[in-house]
């Protein structure tokens, strides 16, 4: 199998939308991912012993030299896709799988010297191609496969459904595309001649030569036409013709297919973002060596270990006593189960499986002991997880010295998957099989069970990974710095966080139902506004309907060009209202908040536990700047400024047996941090007056009295203050205070006039990440950012913003962590019930026991405001209310 590289990825390019795949650091990689999942499900159905993938270098190739217009009228390749024809490399070098490029030629050259060598061997021979010129090599033995719809469908054209289409032969095809010419490529047609006449002349002469043998015959206008454009034709001719003798540095028996570099492909996809299990499970069940590949490869590793029976545990735990010990548990990867079906152990030596559901009182009584003991060492994978589940059966986790995907998460946090599978095989080389049944529930017999006897054996190997992949970690962390981030930070604010799921925050249900049948009656409400404003009915949910009924019916202006038309997004649509008198953009703005609005409540209805509370879900290794993400429901999904927002959040309420919430966050804590690691004076002293930053800042900046800083001033210190924070440029602060590029620019000027301490800082930490690779927050935590040496200038300013935005970010977020801790301590350290529930936008929640909420509010003051000593003093708001609304401050 033979495919044309270039031409795929450019298919694909134009099939997904690259707004769509993109990753954090702002590579596109639409292209990448529609032509591997295309080459994924090609190597599925056909199979190929043998395969390659062919390129271009650039247009100027032996065509050029001879016709320097050819291909002169295609459009500049987007930068976009330029960028990802590298990417592609690398992911087919980690497949094994063999690539040409050579200088003077085309891919179509290669495929064709390719493709005549394998005939001649005996081989069949399949091309995967978008370009029609290929058909001149179809044949009894090379069947070319076309795409017909993005790269998803593709057509097999053998000699016969080639004749199917043109009414000729593969061979005659050169011919007929001579006369036809080429638009794409800049190849001329003859004026009055289309694809039926050139393929008449063909059938009824035979061959292109016999017609220009005998073009005298050729009559009326098109034979005149013929003739006066005959030169050109001939030189179509010679440019169609594909080129057969290409010398390359391999023929077609050495492009065997060979295993993929696992290891290799799984950092590539993880580089790229490609997330989905199911493209993964597709390319990987693709590689020639997945059939031959041992479930566990690692040398020496213990998967005969032992299945415990009742009454067995105790003497297993004690014989292991001191020693490290891995833990793999079914049902504590994912929550929501409420039971543990299966538990593996395991130390360097031995390995044990049991089934909790067949403990008796003395197992059970030894395991808790055993869990509960904070001197024995317990490596595990999310422990959060592992300690939220596990709390359900009464078990607390303590001793835990290492997390395996926190730990990956600190050395490479902008990977996007910390499955134990996929670090296992990046790490340790070793592939781990599934476990069991699907719902993990296995009976061992005296007659044997080697089903079950495999899956406990997989569990034990998993539980054995896990300890390995602690030792190896073990040793990285130091390395990057982060040994003291894990330990001090992060497993601590773990547990905490388990604790804080588990309690979750009590939910006012009729409340909220009732706030989802007011945005659902809301967003019908704009529906029939939207209709009743154009006069009939359409989908509002449709950007196509949408398009057609902005810029056709309405004939509003056109906003930005997409590929499937003019967008219609909330900044687009914003802008119509501003441009336009129209009042469908308005509607079709409120319409989407409503319904996202409705959504978001109708979410949290149903995430309302049996006990009344809502447990939501948080992660401490989704952003990569530290901050921690809540999931099932988002609770960052509700918005914090508006009026909708404030009355969901009156559906949080205190739960029964407590008497108010508090909720306590740091003022300004970005800032903050920017004037401590800038150490510009002029912004700590701000900082420190007493005064009003903004106010304070703005007097500085606009050269008038504090009593001059009028409302307007203000708000555009507070954009700039913080788009610095976000490493906002001066385009995107004129686009968020709707101003033009220079006066934002000349704003940012003047700033930096002011407070020059900022600038050299933001410059300082941009060059000093290119040196190193990487930034650091005020404790060390790294964001590593490749990209700040990328050619791609795009990848370039992306991760310049992002180096600029990492340390403020990261301390902030580092900061409120260690604030949680603070105030948890202190909580049981003085004996209070009081607890913490919640950690959202930088805001915690509490939720007060009776008679405790002056002790808690002082406590949670001293203990936040000590949390780092910045130059620019940490600043506490606190809150107490009933409803967590009514806790705002």
């Amino acid at each position: 199998m033979l495919l044309d590289g270039h031409s795929l990825a450019y298919r694909a390019f134009y099939a997904l939308p690259v707004e769509n795949f993109s990753t954090a650091t702002g590579q596109p990689t639409n292209a990448i991912y529609g032509f591997t999942s295309m080459l994924s499900n090609t190597l599925r159905d056909e199979q190929p012993t043998h395969l390659a993938v062919a390129f271009d270098v650039s247009r100027k190739t032996w065509r050029f030299d001879e016709y320097p217009e050819y291909k002169a009228t295609r459009t500049k390749t987007p930068d976009e896709f330029r960028s990802q024809v590298e990417l592609i490399g690398e992911l087919l070098d980690a497949m094994n799988v063999s690539r040409f490029a050579v200088e003077g030629y085309e891919a179509d050259d290669i495929i064709a010297t390719l493709a005549t060598q394998a005939e001649e061997l005996g081989y069949e021979v399949l091309i995967v191609t978008g370009d029609r010129d290929a058909f001149q090599l179809v044949s009894e033995h090379v069947t070319v496969l076309y795409p017909t719809k993005g790269v998803s469908e593709l057509t097999r054209y053998t000699p016969e459904k080639v004749e199917e289409r043109y009414g000729l032969t593969p061979r005659q095809y050169p011919d007929f595309a001579a006369l036809r010419g080429d638009p794409s490529d800049n190849l001329p047609g003859i004026p009055g001649v289309g694809e039926k006449t050139a393929a008449k002349w063909i059938m009824q002469f035979g061959s292109f030569a016999e017609l220009v043998e005998r073009v005298d015959e050729v009559k009326g206008k098109a034979g005149e036409n013929l003739r006066a454009h005959l030169e050109a034709v001939k030189l179509n001719r010679r440019l169609t013709e594909m080129v057969r003798d290409v010398e390359l540095p391999l023929r077609p028996e050495g492009l065997e297919r060979t295993p993929y570099d696992r290891l290799a492909l799984t950092g590539v996809l993880d580089v790229l973002e490609f997330r989905n299990a199911n493209f993964r499970e597709r390319l990987f069940a693709a590689d020639p060596g997945a059939e031959e590949a041992e479930p566990e490869v690692a040398e020496g590793v213990a998967v005969d270990g032992t299945v415990l029976a009742a009454g067995d545990l105790p003497d297993w735990l004690a014989g292991h006593r001191g020693e490290p010990v891995g833990l793999a548990s079914v049902d504590t990867w994912a929550l929501g189960s409420g039971s543990v079906t299966q538990i593996a152990l395991a130390t360097a030596e031995d390995a044990a499986w049991f089934d909790p559901a067949q403990l008796d009182e003395t197992d059970e009584r030894a395991f808790a002991d055993w869990l509960a003991d904070p001197d024995r060492p317990l490596v595990l994978h999310n422990a959060k997880n592992v300690a939220r589940v596990f709390a359900e059966h009464g078990w607390s986790v303590a001793g835990v010295t290492m997390d395996t995907a926190l730990a990956a998460y600190l050395i490479k946090p902008g990977r996007r998957s910390f499955a134990l599978d996929v670090l296992s095989v990046e790490y340790l080389g070793r592939e781990l099989a599934p476990v069991g049944s699907g719902d993990g529930q296995l009976a061992f017999g005296d007659d044997g069970d080697e089903e079950g006897a495999a899956a406990a054996g997989a569990l034990m190997v998993q539980a054995r990974t896990v300890l390995d992949l602690g030792e190896v970690f073990g040793e990285r962390l130091p390395e990057v710095g982060a040994a003291e981030l894990l330990h001090d930070l992060e497993l601590p604010t773990s547990a905490l966080l388990a604790r804080m799921e588990r309690a979750g925050i009590s939910a006012d249900r009729d409340h909220l139902a009732g706030l989802e049948e007011q945005f659902a009656a809301a967003v019908e409400h704009a529906t029939r506004e939207a209709h009743a404003s154009v006069g009939h009915e359409f989908n509002l949910g449709s950007p196509k309907q949408l398009q057609e009924v902005l810029f056709g019916e309405l004939g509003l202006p056109k906003t930005k060009k997409t590929k499937t038309g003019y967008t219609t997004d909330a900044d687009a649509l914003a802008w119509l209202a501003a441009q336009t008198e129209h009042e469908l953009p308005v509607i079709m703005l409120r319409h989407r908040e409503q319904a996202k609005l409705r959504v978001t409540v109708e979410g949290l209805v149903k995430s309302i536990a049996p006990d009344g509370r809502i447990h939501t879900t948080f992660s401490q290794i989704v952003a990569a700047t530290g901050r921690l993400s809540s999931t099932d429901p988002n609770l960052q999904n509700v918005p914090v400024r508006t009026d909708e927002g404030r009355a969901i959040r009156r559906g949080f309420v205190v739960g029964e047996g407590y008497e108010s919430l508090l909720t306590a966050d740091y003022s300004q804590i970005e800032l903050r941090v920017m004037a401590h690691l800038s150490q510009d004076e002029g912004l700590i002293a701000a900082f420190t007056s007493g005064e009003d930053l903004h106010t304070t800042v703005g007097s500085q900046v606009f050269g008038v009295g504090r009593e001059s800083v009028d409302a307007e001033m203000r708000r555009k210190i507070k954009a700039m203050s913080y788009g610095l924070a976000y490493g906002l440029s001066a385009f995107g602060l004129s686009q968020q205070l709707a101003i033009e590029a220079a006066e934002a620019r000349a704003l940012m000027e003047t700033y930096f006039e002011r407070f020059g301490g900022v600038r050299e800082y933001l410059h300082r930490v941009v060059e000093e990440a290119r040196g190193t690779g990487y930034t650091e927050t005020l404790l060390g935590r790294r964001r590593y950012l490749p990209d700040l040496v990328s050619d791609n200038r795009q990848r370039r300013e992306m991760a310049e913003r992002m180096a600029l935005n990492a340390p403020i970010q990261g301390s902030a977020a580092d900061i409120v962590k260690l604030a949680m801790l603070r105030v948890d301590e202190a909580l049981a350290k003085e004996k209070l019930n009081s607890r913490m529930l919640l950690q959202v936008h930088d805001e915690i929640v509490l939720e007060v026991a009776p008679g405790e909420r002056e002790a808690v509010e002082e406590l949670v003051r001293r203990e936040m405001a000590g949390a780092y000593p910045l130059r620019a003093p940490l600043d506490v708001s606190v809150g107490v209310g009933p409803d967590w609304e009514s806790a705002a401050h």
